[in-house]
């Protein structure tokens, strides 16, 4: 249910309207808000950190963490599930790797806001 909206008489109707052109849907707030909070978790930010410039396996991602292989899995397949990491099979293994440069991207702001942070 919709809660009505009440403004002052000298509201700018007009630019509430600009605004609300520019919002994004409920569905896509929905979708980012998994993404970051998927960001939320220091070991998930580990992984992407590992796998920023290069894939690896389950086992490797496993010795780089020191987690246990069930724990890196599990922070795997949460995030291949909003899609943030992919994966490729060679012979018996597979390889992760981050699935979209947007990811590094994402990861290298909130970096270069922490170094500015500290300044």
């Amino acid at each position: 249910m919709d809660i009505p909206l009440v403004l002052p008489p000298d509201h700018d109707s007009q630019r509430i309207s600009s605004v609300e052109k520019t919002l994004l849907s409920s569905e896509k707030l929905n979708r980012m808000a998994q993404i970051f909070k998927l960001f939320g978790d220091p070991s998930r930010l580990k992984i992407i950190n590992a796998l920023k410039n290069n894939e690896l396996c389950v086992h490797e991602i496993t010795a780089l963490m020191g987690m246990s292989q069930p724990a890196v899995s599990q922070q795997l397949r949460q995030l291949k599930q909003v899609r943030v990491v992919a994966s490729r099979r060679e012979g018996k293994r597979i390889y992760y790797y981050l699935n979209d440069e947007h990811i590094i991207q994402l990861f290298e702001i909130c970096r270069i806001h922490l170094e500015e942070e500290g300044r």
